[in-house]
Parts: C-alpha cells; structure tokens; sequence
C-alpha cells in the first residue's frame, strides 16, 4: 500500500510540472566513455514560444571530480549547429554535492540555453560529450564515473 501511495504522489508532482514540454535521460551504465556522446532528438517544439533548456545529470558518490566539463552541439532540422563548451560546479567547497536528492544520488538541472526559440520545423539533434580530465592530462577520462544518467529537459519560458 506505501508503493502504491509514493507511486501516486510521484505522478502527481511530475503533472504539476506546467513548464516542462520535454525531459529525457540517458543511462550510461557504470560508466561515461568518452567516445559515446548521449544524443537526444526532440521534434514539434512550437515556434511561437520561448524555451529554456537545462542538461540534467544524476551522479552518485563515485564521481571524481568537483566540476563537470561537456561539449554540446545543437543540430537544427535544416543542418545548422551550434557548438558549447560548458561547465558546471557539481561540489560545494566543503565536497558535499550540489543538486537535488536523498541518499547517494543527486540529479543537477544545469542551465544550457535560456531564451531559445525553434524557428525550424523538424527534428533538433541535441549531442552532449564529456571533456572531464585530470589536471596536467591533454586526454580526456576514457571512462568517467559517478555519473549514471544525462539527460535535457526543456522548459516553456514565463
């Protein structure tokens, strides 16, 4: 009877969410490697309306790091793209972790993009990469842990 009661008053705090049009996550399994970028298509995004965009991530104990590095690319439907370079704290200075959370997993709503209007019809290709390295090191962590999930999530802006 709990289960069935948290599972109750989870869907009803997810339909509360009157701002979100999207939100996907991406599992990466034991760990991140470099060379498998997460790609997430959206398509029918009103061209009217303006949106902010976040990249959301959940990371437990095992991550590394007190920041996190990401390449992003934006493809439009007609091929256009816009590339970022990003980071986000992802530690306080004391080491406790930023973000959202009970027990050892914390989801983080990292701001991408505020203002964005899709002008285009069609299907926007969002890839996000990892550029997480040791300090001193020219390559990137081959295989970055702590990281379980990546995700977007996509807002109508008020």
């Amino acid at each position: 009877m709990r289960n069935v009661l948290l599972g109750i008053l989870i869907i009803l705090c997810a339909s509360c969410d009157s701002k979100q049009v999207y939100h996907s996550y991406i599992s990466l399994g034991d760990s991140w490697k470099i060379d498998e970028p997460v790609v997430l298509e959206v398509t029918e995004l009103d061209s009217m309306q303006v949106y902010d965009t976040f990249i959301t991530v959940r990371n437990n104990n095992e991550y590394p790091y007190s920041n996190l590095f990401l390449i992003t690319e934006m493809q439009f439907p007609r091929g256009r793209t816009i590339t970022d370079t990003l980071e986000y704290e992802m530690a306080n200075p004391d080491g406790t972790w930023m973000g959202d959370g009970f027990g050892d997993i914390k989801e983080s709503k990292l701001i991408y993009r505020e203002g964005v209007r899709f002008r285009e019809s069609g299907t926007y290709t969002f890839t996000i990469k990892h550029a997480v390295r040791k300090n001193g090191n020219i390559d990137g962590d081959a295989n970055l842990e702590g990281l379980t999930e990546v995700g977007l999530r996509i807002e109508k802006q008020e």
